[in-house]
């Protein structure tokens, strides 16, 4: 029950494309990323998932629907099997909402993919 600093959480790693788990609830996860660019195409069959953007811009790109862009203090949900590529513009730094269970790249196998998320 000790406050978190997503300021000073965000000092703590340069890595992109990594994210960090800060705090567990439910089942669910909070994690910190710092974006940089394109990510790959993917979905997440199971989960939905949620994007918070605390600085910078970040457009999520999806295949059959609209590109959702945010900036500073807004967020999107991505449903659960809907294709998307989040891409920065140029960086970002976001907050995910997510079950535990959630692979930050899906079904998808890539040097990106990180199979034991950094804890913070």
């Amino acid at each position: 029950m000790t406050p978190i600093s997503l300021a000073d959480a965000f000092r703590q790693f340069d890595a992109t494309w990594t994210p960090h788990v800060v705090a567990d609830l439910n089942g669910q996860q909070v994690k910190l990323a710092k974006l940089e660019g394109a990510f790959i195409w993917h979905d997440h069959a199971d989960e939905d998932e949620l994007f918070w953007v605390v600085r910078g811009r970040l457009r999520i790109e999806f295949r059959d629907a609209p590109d959702a862009v945010l900036g500073p203090g807004e967020i999107v949900v991505v449903p659960r099997g809907v294709e998307h590529r989040p891409v920065a513009e140029p960086t970002a730094e976001v907050v995910l909402f997510e079950p535990a269970s959630t692979a930050h790249t899906g079904d998808v196998v890539s040097e990106r993919t990180v199979r034991d998320l950094p804890r913070l």
